[in-house]
């Protein structure tokens, strides 16, 4: 290593910022994260700069840079846009022995500043000797992934109670106790939200002297893996996956998807295939709950969102009938991503002001089951798993008043490698699908403005209605 990372000190500390311009702002919006005295040394600062002045969460200094202004501070950052100026300023830091980053000029810089994921008071940071600023990007952007948002006020939490735990916990019992808090039921209550009840948790344990012994109840988590790009994951769901001990996963789940979850987590594929379902949701409720009883971390992994069509309601019942907890981390749903996709906004002003997801298949196999009366002018409406059923959403459309040539986008496995987007007419809706052989996922997204007469006139060639479908 050329350079040995550490943490440095700022409270009640001066931070030096020399610079009028964004490069200097840029530098006062990551010392503001801090609870250091910023002193701004500029002839006109630009806006932002000029801001923090007023509002005394900055002091500004306009006298002449000499060793004085440095003296006793942590440290500096010279960022005036002359490499000449820049250079005689670090010379005049050094003078004072303050360490400082010049911008843009590795080789005056005494320290570096690392890409932070920033869980305060838990803080990573991520430093390439200022080689390859974009890997350190890509290795924060992996890192704010492991760590749930909230984790900071867990940690916070801990640091008051370090007194009580002292006072109430043997020592031989300290290492334990927080290796409970951390990694067993209060990190995972509080990692869900339930922040409260892990507080009360924890406290409780504190005047019990010790973590409890007895075998703690696992959760469900049930997980929206969106459409299938695992970059559409959110954080939550990413942080589900690392403390996941078994995933019950859908027939629609990408491959990428189950490699953020933990290597040695249990992967049960429970999917459901048409005309030969071997998992039916009985057993699948039967068993995440089973699994949760023993004390396990559950994810029940679902393509798109679990509260749209995917029997979500049905495993939440069966888990709060066992007394076991769960929750459900959303994910982004099919219809959005076909949109998406296909660069089409799914509600408009003036255009669409309603937005009605439905299915094309009911529950007893029925075609189109109370779908259609929905579909409207100034409505947007989804038809989930609805390619088999194309025949029948074109004549029940065309019986609702749209024109056969009203324009349609067959988006196909939106998301993934083999995503396809075709376009068409309502009329050859059918025509595309049996010609482009597509097959997979199933949506069908039809737009009706306002301004189309529902019936004897064809919608207007600006505002002609959509129609996507993804199988």
């Amino acid at each position: 290593m050329k350079s040995f990372p550490m943490f440095i000190r700022t409270s009640g500390r001066r931070v030096v910022i020399v610079g009028d311009g964004e490069q200097a702002a840029q530098k006062a919006r990551l010392i503001l994260k801090t609870d250091a005295r910023i002193v701004i040394a500029a002839t006109h600062p630009e806006p932002e700069l000029w801001d923090l002045i007023l509002n005394d969460r900055a002091q500004h200094h306009q006298g002449a840079i000499t060793p004085a202004l440095f003296k006793g501070a942590a440290m500096g950052f010279i960022a005036s846009g002359c490499p000449g100026i820049d250079a005689s300023i670090h010379a005049i830091a050094q003078e004072a022995g303050c360490p400082v980053n010049v911008v843009d000029q590795p080789d005056l810089c005494d320290l570096t500043t690392p890409s932070l994921v920033d869980r305060d008071p838990v803080v990573v940071a991520i430093g390439t000797e200022g080689t390859a600023p974009v890997l350190a990007r890509q290795i924060k952007t992996k890192v704010e992934e492991l760590l749930s948002p909230n984790l900071g006020g867990l940690a916070a939490l801990a640091g008051r109670l370090r007194g009580s735990v002292a006072q109430n916990v043997a020592r031989e019992k300290r290492r334990e106790f927080w290796r409970w808090v951390f990694a067993e039921s209060p990190r995972k209550a509080w990692a869900r939200g339930a922040e409260r009840d892990a507080a009360t948790e924890i406290k409780n344990a504190i005047m019990a002297g010790s973590a409890p012994s007895a075998p703690q109840e696992g959760s469900i988590s049930l997980i929206g893996a969106g459409p299938g790009a695992k970059d559409l994951l959110t954080l939550r769901a990413v942080a589900r996956l690392q403390e996941a001990d078994v995933i019950f996963y859908d027939r629609l789940i990408d491959a990428e998807v189950l490699e953020l979850a933990r290597r040695d987590a249990e992967r049960v594929f429970v999917g459901k295939v048409v005309g030969a379902c071997a998992w039916p949701q009985e057993r699948i409720n039967t068993l995440i709950v089973e699994e949760a009883r023993k004390g396990r971390n559950v994810v029940r992994l679902k393509s798109g969102d679990p509260g749209i069509f995917g029997r979500a309601g049905e495993e939440i019942a069966a888990a709060k009938a066992a007394g076991v907890a769960v929750e459900i981390v959303p994910g982004v749903t099919a219809v959005c991503a076909a949109g998406a996709s296909a660069g089409i906004s799914l509600t408009e002003r003036g255009v669409t002001d309603t937005l009605v997801l439905t299915t094309a298949t009911g529950a007893d196999g029925g075609v189109l089951p109370e779908s259609v009366r929905f579909t409207s002018p100034g409505t947007s409406t989804a038809f989930y798993m609805a390619t088999r059923q194309a025949p029948a959403i074109q004549q029940a459309l065309f019986a609702q008043g749209l024109p056969s040539d009203a324009p349609v986008t067959l988006a196909v496995e939106v998301s993934k490698a083999g995503e396809k987007v075709y376009d068409c007419t309502l009329a050859t809706l059918q025509a595309t699908i049996d010609a482009r052989s597509v097959s997979g996922c199933a949506i069908i997204l039809v737009t009706w403005p306002k301004e189309v007469v529902r019936v004897g006139k064809p919608a207007p060639t600006r505002q002609r209605p959509r129609l996507i479908a993804a199988q």
